[in-house]
């Protein structure tokens, strides 16, 4: 027996150090298996979905399940087995041994067939479809290719198909096609019509057929692929077109791929559009530089037209492998699973197809954590090996392990998920490394909550090292994840050390807040001078807290606190604001200047006072202020105006006073605005104040200029030329003339102008009257006379009747009209003549 060594590790592949991932993986079929081939070795081997057949060169044939267990055992020879063959349905076996015999048995019935031969019997295969009456059929291989086919009486018929080309080598069949090779090449015969359809000859002659055996392989009923030496064609059974037959076959054969390997083929097997190739392999030894056996390679190769792409390539350890030849190696697989099993004398590996879980592996293996967990997820429902959870804590782990602690922390979110217990593991872990800092931002803080302690733990951390980092997550996290008290403590406690550390000022002004204890945040929050503070007024309703505070609000934004003050006005009355800003008269006058912009009369009180206010801080606004209140003590306004020599003010409280002729002096004496002083004179229009402006300008050039270009609408400009005294120089006097007389010019067309437009329209109203009284006048049954009352019309239609209807539509029987006193007939309507609304002429007289 062979002793065991480290090539028995589960892992049959070599896979090399590259990134690219193996497509297969390896295990051996233990169990019986290794039993089987402690004392004997295995020399064929059939594979069906339900079961494996094992021929040994003892010759026993075993079946065995999938993991290797042995469930049958058949002594068939006591020398080798060179082949078994299996039907479809797995219920009929056919066996061939050196010694030349050959059984077909049922596994599950009594039927058996046995022949001997006096020469080997390399091969033998059943009909696919055996287990049927009528196909009950076999070939076998030895020197000649035999169809023994059952017939009457239910003796067996031999018949030769093929011979003279030496011995049968292999022979694979698929439906009606049977494809053997021997030391020539390739045939394949169409058992419908019992014809030899191609010859496919083999490449290379000088490799003995029985060293470097030919394999063939059926990848579906069309499509046989042939590997011989070095060499792999892909051929297709092809119908031949009717016109084409002739004598030939009905069918035929065309090569769609050929290409050549590295080494050797000893096994072929199909996966989708790629093949898997079992090479045999020769090598240089290193020590002897002799050529020794080599591991063999399973390969998978894309086929191309000339040539194939290599898609992936393992060498495979398995036992003895120093002391085997090309032809002690088979590929067999089962098709439904997509299993290769790779037959060597001393062992039988099992190839498969790396699933999810094998990727995972890999991608584990290579470290590649963050690959595998998306694989993980993806592929959830599938995956039997790895759970998502283990997966990312071992890529944490790593994360931890290459220093990435902020990217392990912000993986604890999306890892961790709501678990508690491993959150709260994590977080311990980041302690014990120094860096709890990296994993404080990522920490839940709804659904789910960890202990208290959790957050006061991180937020003591960043305290000792870093108040702004502290500060941060203060204002980030709700207050309810910790205990205030303790960190309300600690803060007060480094306080101590800085107490005009802003930050932690700042800080413990929001634990005051979290705490409901408001008037301690507002404190600070003034003295910070800080921006919050208007918004915790509003959100806490801290009205209350502020009344002793107005100053300190004031002097931090007098804009936002006078617009806070007067939005509550209901809550701090205008009074107490005016009281607390006494001292503070700059800032008492921003209040009471802006609530009197608000309402004129809700400061009435304090108008008298914003008079000096409004003098000593805002003189801009003094004037507006006087126009706009009605409570302002005039004389008041005039003392202080008159003080503080404010011409514009005093000028205006003159003339509101009534003292228009003082504050036209003012103007005058003051100012000295001849533009200001007509504009005056125009505002009170007033004869007086014009003659008193004439006469203060008449020695004085500029003025009568001025007055010139000015008051041609409002006074004669003749008054004032006659008092120009002759030889006076007025500067720009001809100007001043032109545009007097210009000015006149254009007064008298205006009234030409709306002369005209008013004989016009008197015109064409006089045309509308004498049309409306050209117009007749309805009367009816319903009509009454203004004097009698009683119906305009008699009611006998053919009594006459003498009626008078007047422009104003007032209608009289004649007889009760008064008889005119006058001179003239014209008779005029009574009650439109009582009124006075002026005579109105009889427009109709109706006889009959």
């Amino acid at each position: 027996q062979e002793t065991r060594s480290t090539e028995e590790s589960t892992d049959e592949s070599e896979e090399d150090e590259s990134e690219e991932e193996p497509k297969l993986k390896y295990e051996r079929l233990s169990n019986g298996v290794t039993e089987i081939l402690q004392k004997d070795a295995a020399s064929c081997m059939t594979v069906h979905e339900k079961f494996l057949a094992l021929g040994t060169h003892y010759g026993k044939v075993y079946l065995l399940d999938v993991q290797g267990n042995i469930t049958q055992k058949f002594d068939v020879s006591p020398v080798k087995i060179n082949q078994i063959s299996l039907d479809e349905s797995g219920e009929h076996m056919g066996v061939c041994s050196e010694d030349g015999k050959v059984q077909v048995f049922g596994l599950y019935s009594a039927e058996e067939f046995h022949e001997t031969f006096d020469c080997p019997i390399k091969i033998v295969a059943v009909h696919p479809q055996f287990v049927r009456s009528h196909f009950k059929q076999f070939v076998t291989g030895g020197k000649k290719l035999l169809l023994y086919e059952r017939g009457w009486m239910n003796r067996w018929k031999p018949s030769v198909l093929h011979e003279g080309e030496g011995n049968i080598r292999n022979v694979k069949w698929r439906g009606h096609l049977i494809a053997w090779a021997n030391n020539m090449g390739v045939k394949i015969l169409d058992m419908i019509s019992k014809q030899r359809i191609t010859n496919v000859p083999r490449d290379d002659i000088s490799l003995r057929p029985d060293m470097y055996p030919c394999s063939l392989c059926w990848k579906d009923n069309l499509t046989l692929i042939i590997g011989w030496g070095n060499s792999v064609k892909i051929c297709s059974v092809k119908e031949r077109h009717a016109s084409e037959m002739r004598d030939l076959p009905n069918r035929y054969v065309e090569i769609v791929f050929q290409f050549d390997t590295e080494f050797y083929i000893s096994g072929l097997a199909p996966l989708c559009d790629q093949l898997v190739v079992l090479s045999y392999v020769k090598e240089i030894s290193d020590k002897t530089e002799v050529e020794c056996c080599a591991r063999p390679r399973l390969d998978i190769v894309q086929p191309l037209p000339e040539s194939c792409e290599e898609i992936s390539s393992d060498a495979l350890t398995v036992r003895g492998f120093q002391e085997n030849e090309c032809r002690d190696y088979h590929l067999e697989y089962s098709e439904g699973e997509s299993l290769f099993y790779i037959i060597s004398p001393r062992d039988v590996v099992v190839a498969k197809e790396r699933d999810q879980d094998d990727h995972i592996d890999w991608l584990l293996e290579k470290k590649k954590y963050e690959e595998a967990l998306m694989a993980a997820e993806i592929s959830q429902k599938t995956i039997k090996k790895h759970k998502i959870l283990d997966i990312g804590l071992a890529y944490i782990n790593h994360l931890v392990e290459k220093g990435e602690y902020d990217l392990a922390a912000r993986k604890c979110q999306k890892i961790l998920g709501k678990n508690t217990e491993l959150w709260e593991f994590e977080v311990y872990k980041f302690k014990e490394i120094g860096q709890l800092k990296a994993i404080s931002r990522y920490l839940p803080r709804r659904d789910p909550v960890l202990k208290p302690l959790i957050y006061e733990m991180v937020l003591h951390q960043f305290l000792e090292s870093d108040y702004e980092g502290f500060a941060t997550l203060i204002k980030e996290w709700p207050g309810d994840l910790y205990n205030n008290t303790i960190i309300v403590q600690a803060v007060v406690d480094h306080l101590k050390k800085d107490p005009q550390n802003r930050t932690l000022l700042r800080t413990l002004a929001e634990l005051y807040t979290y705490d409901q204890r408001y008037g301690r945040a507002l404190e600070i929050y003034l003295t910070l001078r800080h921006k919050d503070v208007f918004q915790l007024i509003h959100k806490h309703n801290l009205f209350s807290s502020i009344r002793d505070k107005i100053v300190l609000l004031m002097d931090f934004d007098s804009e936002k606190a006078v617009d806070m003050l007067l939005d509550n006005e209901d809550k701090i009355s205008i009074d107490r604001v005016v009281e607390e800003l006494e001292n503070r008269p700059e800032l008492q006058h921003v209040y009471l200047h802006k609530l009197f912009k608000r309402d004129h009369h809700k400061g009435q009180r304090y108008h008298e006072k914003q008079i000096s206010l409004y003098a000593e801080y805002d003189r801009p606004n003094l004037l507006p202020f006087l126009r706009d209140s009605t409570h302002c003590p005039l004389e008041k306004a005039l003392e202080i105006c008159q003080q503080r020599n404010f011409v514009e003010e005093t000028v205006y409280l003159l003339s509101r006073m009534g003292n228009s002729r003082s504050a036209l002096k003012m103007i005058m004496e003051e100012l000295q605005d001849v533009d200001k002083a007509i504009e005056f004179a125009k505002e009170q229009d007033d004869g007086e104040l014009w003659e008193d402006l004439i006469l203060y300008s008449i020695d004085k050039p500029p003025f009568i200029t001025g007055l010139l270009n000015n008051i041609g609408t409002h006074v004669d400009p003749i008054l004032l030329i006659h008092r120009i005294k002759e030889g006076m120089e007025i500067p720009n006097l001809r100007d001043s003339l032109v545009k007097i007389l210009q000015d006149y010019n254009l007064q008298i067309l205006l009234r030409e102008g709306c002369k005209k437009i008013l004989v016009a329209d008197s015109l064409s109203l006089l045309k509308k009257m004498h049309r409306t009284q050209m117009k007749g006048v309805l009367v009816d049954e319903e009509n009454i006379c203004e004097s009698c009352l009683s119906p305009i019309l008699p009611s006998d239609a053919s009594r006459s009747f003498n009626v008078v209807v007047f422009h104003c539509r007032h209608m009289f029987h004649k007889e009760c009209l008064p008889v005119s006193n006058t001179v003239s007939s014209v008779q005029f309507c009574n009650i439109c003549s009582a009124k006075h609304r002026g005579p109105g002429s009889a427009i109709l007289e109706m006889k009959k």
